[in-house]
């Protein structure tokens, strides 16, 4: 349907840039491919090296690399001014495999996607590429410009976390996985909004700063660093810049509000006596130091510096993070620890910092490592079926009770057993394997086949939730999330198979005509539903489902890194998209 090539690059090299995407050629059944030879590698030597801010050539041994040419720039573009490109022409896409340049016309029309005729991993994934469609489409016709889709009454969502305010959430949040599916009329329209439409001058509501972070600074990041557009950077550093003046406290640890209008900040009134909370504090890392790396500009790694610094002096209770820290006295809140709400991130981004540095941040994985020592030892428990899962900690007292929020632990632990070989690496993958099968035995064990918001160990239940307020499926990720990590990293195939039961699921409960909705009791043969499309839909669900499904060299995990709304970072050092700004 939608016509992607405009025939081979020849003179015009100069006028493409190049997107690293796997390291093996692929042809998929969704493309119709045209084919010219090229002979010799002088043509990807100059893609390379006018796409990016690196030396890196591409040798013969990797003919078999894989690189998307994406749409033409300003044709005068200086190969020795490579990682910034100006306004990109859209219309115009091609790939290189190989010796090859291909014409690809992308289509949705792929047939018959109907559940019960899908057999292959190929069908699988355009069926998930079809959902993205229709939640995408539904989005725009009922919603656009506003954050979320309320998908049965057909409207804008106003009563979510950004609130009224036309913040475009699901365009920002959702912008890369369009990229990432291939929809490209559906990003330009996303592109276009966010260079014409985005106006964060004109907000004047609080925000949180963690959720803008990690959803609007990494997704325009995260573009930026696939397309090379300098307007996406541009805008990411416009809204971090909004965020700077909630680092404004005796400790420099942010407060969790911050107003786009007057700069005032302050937290939550029920977080523990005004105290910022451990998982939003603690996951602005990744952003603020590639934000640094991009833009050449230090305020921002400093001020996550500053955070890292604080917590590495402070004193923890038996190795454990509490969820609270006052940003005034540095002092810890109320001992509660979690590996879910209000700490889980955290973790995960220690992991992760190490990783983008291209593994030179040691520091980020020795506290990640001393972390997890802790954690193991105290909030690790194994029911009496023999299903392992993370408990939470209040003050001395355990509550044998896991959320959903946790479960993209078995990825955390899967990928911190496959970067770094050590003593660790064995017991890491165990764990890994185990978490990530109670979290689908929650799913399993519900009517829906969807897992609870909450699951509970206890009153002789086990991975089932107990309260009507913890029955609720919004439509989360972190299940999905680990399916993917650990399929990547086993390749054991039972991964892709629940993540399919997880898309029949979504189906058969989640699907409205008017995009996607969460349900209040995953345990209801008729559950009621919430009539609300998260924006994280579009940025987690549906792009971990995808990649799940697609080849295991597509976004590989050795070049990138996926902050925790699933925007993927280019590895510094080894990826040559990394785009660091030149001094």
């Amino acid at each position: 349907m939608y016509k992607l090539g405009g025939g081979m690059a020849g003179v015009m090299v100069l006028a493409y840039t190049a997107v690293y995407l796997s390291r093996h050629s692929r042809a998929t059944s969704e493309s119709q491919v045209n084919t010219t030879l090229i002979r010799g590698s002088p043509l990807m030597r100059k893609l390379v090296t006018v796409s990016t801010s690196s030396d890196i050539i591409l040798e013969d041994s990797d003919k078999y690399s894989s690189i998307v040419l994406h749409p033409s720039v300003n044709e005068s573009l200086s190969p020795l001014n490579n990682s910034d490109v100006g306004e990109i022409n859209y219309d115009s896409w091609e790939t290189y495999n190989g010796d090859k340049v291909e014409e690809i016309t992308s289509t949705t029309e792929t047939g018959d996607l109907s559940l019960a005729t899908i057999t292959s991993t190929e069908e699988r994934k355009l069926k998930v590429k079809e959902m993205m469609k229709h939640a995408w489409d539904n989005y725009v016709l009922y919603a656009w410009g506003k954050n979320e889709l309320r998908p049965i009454s057909k409207r804008a969502h106003t009563g979510s976390l950004f609130g009224s305010q036309p913040l475009g959430a699901s365009i920002l949040d959702g912008i890369d996985t369009l990229y990432i599916m291939g929809l490209n009329e559906e990003f330009k329209q996303a592109r276009d909004w966010v260079a014409k439409e985005l106006d964060v001058d004109a907000v004047v509501a609080d925000v949180s700063v963690f959720e803008v972070n990690i959803r609007f600074v990494g997704g325009l990041l995260t573009c930026y660093a696939l397309t090379g557009e300098v307007m996406f950077r541009d805008k990411a550093q416009l809204i971090a810049d909004k965020l700077l003046p909630a680092f404004n406290t005796p400790t420099g640890i942010p407060n969790a509000l911050v107003n786009f209008k007057t700069g005032s900040s302050k937290n939550y009134g029920w977080a523990s006596g005004g105290s910022s909370i451990l998982a939003e504090f603690g996951t602005l890392h990744l952003e603020f130091a590639y934000l640094s790396d991009v833009t050449g500009k230090t305020i921002y790694r400093n001020k996550v510096d500053k955070i890292r610094e604080v917590l590495k002096e402070l004193e923890k209770p038996n190795g454990l993070y509490p969820n609270y820290l006052n940003p005034r006295s540095g002092k810890w809140g109320q001992h509660h620890m979690s590996m879910g709400a209000l700490g889980d991130s955290y973790f995960e981004y220690l992991l992760k910092s190490w990783l983008l540095s291209g593994k030179e941040d040691n520091e980020a994985r020795q506290l990640f490592d001393e972390a997890m020592e802790a954690v193991l030892k105290h909030m690790l428990h194994v029911s009496p079926a023999g299903l392992s899962y993370f408990a939470e900690l209040k003050f001395e007292r355990v509550e044998h009770k896991m959320d959903h929020l946790a479960c993209f632990s078995g990825g955390m632990f899967a990928l911190a057993s496959k970067t770094l070989k050590d003593d660790h690496s064995s017991k890491y993958m165990d764990i890994a394997k185990q978490l990530t099968n109670t979290c689908h035995e929650s799913y399993d064990r519900s009517y829906t086949k969807l897992g609870p918001e909450a699951f509970r160990f206890s009153e002789g239940a086990e991975a089932r939730a107990l309260k009507s307020s913890e029955k609720y499926y919004i439509l989360r990720p972190e299940t999905i999330e680990s399916y993917f990590y650990l399929y990547r990293l086993t390749k054991d195939e039972k991964y892709r198979d629940w993540g399919w039961e997880a898309v029949q699921a979504l189906e058969k409960h989640c699907r409205v005509p008017g995009g996607y909705t969460g349900i209040k009791n995953v345990y209801s043969e008729e559950p009621q539903q919430d009539d609300v499309q998260q924006s994280f839909l579009l940025a987690e669900t549906l792009k971990y489902l995808y990649l799940l499904f697609s080849d295991e060299d597509y976004y590989p995990l050795d070049q990138w890194v996926f902050n925790t709304e699933a925007h993927p970072f280019p590895i510094k050092g080894t990826n040559p998209f990394y785009r660091e700004a030149v001094a």
